[in-house]
């Protein structure tokens, strides 16, 4: 089955991975948190061959250190096989309404990080989970005022100050020469 889904309008939210078993399971990494999140959208979009396609979860199986799920139709390892590494999508609209200053992750990326001072450092190229906190990842650009790639917490109210995402600014309260 076939659907229209604008790919500019997807969200990743995992990526299949390899075999598990002879019955066409496979194994799944989840971008979401938790990790089984992932299962509250039974039907995710892949781009098989050319185009976009719904696949169906139709069972699974929490493991202590994997998720394994089987997708409707693919009831072997043979046909399980088309499906591994491919990343798994819903539409942005299907994703939870998030509170007042809650953002997902794919909302940060590339937005464009200045400082208190207006100085430029670059955009959000990527965002890493520490365990502490996140961290944004700046990578610099053509307006950047180095070519220093900047590590910045993601803490609200003492580091990150404002997030504009009509304007694709985060304002951050980060010195220019610090090491991180």
């Amino acid at each position: 089955m076939s659907n229209s889904l604008n790919s500019d309008d997807a969200v990743v939210l995992g990526q299949i991975g390899r075999i598990h078993g002879l019955k066409g399971w496979l194994k799944l990494v989840s971008f979401t948190y938790p990790a089984e999140s992932i299962l509250d959208y039974p039907q995710l979009q892949a781009e098989i061959g050319k185009q976009r396609q719904v696949l169906e979860i139709d069972q699974f199986k929490l493991q202590a250190k994997a998720l394994l799920v089987h997708f409707k139709g693919y009831d072997d390892p043979e046909s399980a096989r088309e499906l591994t590494g491919l990343e798994l999508s819903v539409a942005g609209k299907e994703l939870p309404q998030l509170g007042p200053g809650e953002y997902y992750w794919h909302q940060l990326q590339d937005l464009k990080v200045i400082n208190q001072h207006g100085l430029m450092f670059g955009q959000v190229s990527k965002i890493l989970e520490t365990g502490a906190n996140d961290v944004l990842v700046v990578t610099p650009n053509q307006d950047s005022i180095d070519e220093r790639e900047r590590l910045i917490p993601y803490l609200v109210d003492s580091v990150i100050e404002t997030i504009d995402l009509e304007q694709g600014t985060i304002k951050v309260n980060w010195e220019a020469d610090y090491l991180a």
